[in-house]
């Protein structure tokens, strides 16, 4: 029996949960759903500082799919297949674990990441009939992301009807980007569709600001600071004063950045060279662009950073693509501290960034001019600081937790003003 077990009955973390059946419900659940994985969480509504419970649906409709639960601390204590075809019967089987040690009866908010705001939704917010319906007009934005994100919405609401939901955006961070970086540069008439560059992986990069905050101080942090979350999806975010002036990612998150499976920015003549060439029709395109590109496309074996690490030393096409999503983020962060005006800190996140040294090195050769000296012992180690003590430029490894930023607004907004 997970940790959720008996604690559904433990009045002692209330903090003013509505109760059902006479006891109060104590726990949050936030959902972070991708278009290939999903993860969740129980935290208290005292404050989300410790989840009971963790867990993640990893390789959701790629086949191989695995439940993967956690207690506290992280200690791994469930991983077995499941039947994951889609969001929807992800969703499913976290109900199904959540019912099975009561941990439904203990829920007072549940929370959700919710990729595209639109130009409507730049705040945390409850979700109502209304927010869906609008979440399904603006779906053409972002149709990788928005209709599961509504599924799951669903899902959980038809498990625990009543229960408050709360939809947390990750474009709303980027709120603060000057008109002038939102433009796309195509007839003005179109901006009124809502076509504008949104910016993307917000919460990560709310995380990373108050760690890094806590860190190394106010002073650091409201300095000229360029985030890097590196994972399947990729971007870089320029903050000064703890405002975002521009990111890599723009109107969908398929922009910017190589990534795991996604082209990152193209020459927009694409689509119509491959049209005449390969008869390729805008879905094909639109599929090849974020399901077939990336490190896939260009290695043709994995989108995988572990996997091209370790063979792109006798493998022409793993070292072709570790040297161009590298050579991508260098380029990224060069352009990010000319927006800045130079670079005081530089911080690396997501599952590439925390996770290696090899990408994280590379990317910042040639970067000298910026004040960016690695120490590489403390890079190779995967150290929080990892510049020398020397360095102009502070280059820091910090843990991203985007449940934790949806906890904070479910109680927020789902509990304490329920």
């Amino acid at each position: 029996m997970s940790d959720a077990g008996d604690l559904a009955a433990d009045p002692g973390l209330a903090g003013g949960a509505p109760p059902v059946g006479g006891k109060p419900r104590p726990y949050v659940l936030p959902i972070n759903g991708g278009p290939s994985s999903l993860k969740f969480a129980l935290y208290p509504v005292t404050g989300p500082s410790e989840p009971i419970l963790s867990g993640r649906i990893e390789r959701i409709g790629r086949g191989e799919s695995r439940l993967v639960v956690s207690g506290i601390g992280g200690s791994e204590r469930e991983s077995h297949a499941v039947e994951a075809p889609d969001q929807a019967a992800a969703a499913r089987l976290v109900i199904k674990h959540l019912e099975r040690d009561s941990g439904l009866t203990a829920i007072a908010a549940i929370g959700h990441r919710v990729v595209h705001g639109g130009v409507h939704f730049t705040e945390p917010m409850r979700v109502t009939s209304a927010m869906l319906d609008q979440l399904r007009r603006i779906s053409p934005l972002d149709p990788e992301h928005l209709p599961g994100e509504i599924t799951l919405i669903e899902t959980f609401g038809g498990a625990v009807p009543g229960v408050p939901q709360v939809a947390c955006f990750d474009t709303g961070f980027h709120r603060t980007i000057p008109r002038t970086a939102q433009i796309v540069p195509i007839p003005r008439k179109y901006w009124g569709l809502g076509i504008r560059r949104y910016g993307f992986h917000g919460l990560s990069y709310a995380y990373l600001m108050e760690e890094l905050e806590r860190i190394a101080g106010s002073e650091e942090a409201r300095g000229r600071v360029v985030l890097a979350h590196l994972g399947s999806g990729a971007s870089l975010a320029a903050v000064r004063e703890c405002r975002c002036l521009d990111t890599t990612m723009g109107f969908t998150p398929a922009s910017g950045l190589v990534m795991g499976t996604r082209s990152g920015d193209l020459d927009p003549s694409l689509n119509a060279f491959l049209a005449k060439a390969e008869g390729m029709t805008p879905q094909q395109f639109h599929r090849m662009v974020n399901q077939e590109s990336g490190l896939l496309g260009v290695s043709e074996t994995s989108a995988d950073m572990r996997d091209l690490v370790a063979r792109r030393e006798t493998d022409l096409r793993a070292a072709e693509a570790f040297d161009l999503f590298s050579y991508r983020v260098k380029l990224g962060v060069g352009a990010m501290a000319a927006v800045l005006g130079g670079l005081d800190a530089l911080v690396f996140s997501g599952g590439i960034g925390e996770n290696s040294p090899e990408v994280r090195r590379r990317a910042c050769e040639g970067l000298e001019f910026l004040g960016i000296a690695l120490d590489d012992g403390r890079n190779r180690s995967g150290e929080p600081m990892i510049s020398t003590d020397a360095s102009p430029t502070r280059v820091r490894v910090i843990r991203t937790d985007e449940e934790t930023v949806i906890a904070r607004e479910t109680i927020r907004l789902g509990v304490q003003h329920a």
